[in-house]
């Protein structure tokens, strides 16, 4: 089963940009240090939450991206 994120607005709608990258992850950890190594490019093009994914199934979210405050 392969890992993956889904990009959301801050209503919960899907974000599908071309210009957003689709990764799919061998691993849940593999899945969490790309997305905290790309999480400010993510909300720079237009993503302001995410949902981890396992397959089809989600694992949690839905996950801000914005600091706190």
């Amino acid at each position: 089963m392969s890992w993956s994120w889904r990009y959301e607005d801050s209503n919960g709608n899907l974000v599908a940009k071309p210009a957003l990258p689709r990764h799919e992850f061998p691993t849940q950890a593999d899945a969490e240090s790309w997305l905290g190594e790309n999480w400010r490019d993510l909300l720079d093009g237009g993503v302001d939450q995410v949902s981890l994914l396992e397959g089809e199934s989600v694992v949690y979210g839905p996950m801000g991206l914005r600091p706190a405050g």
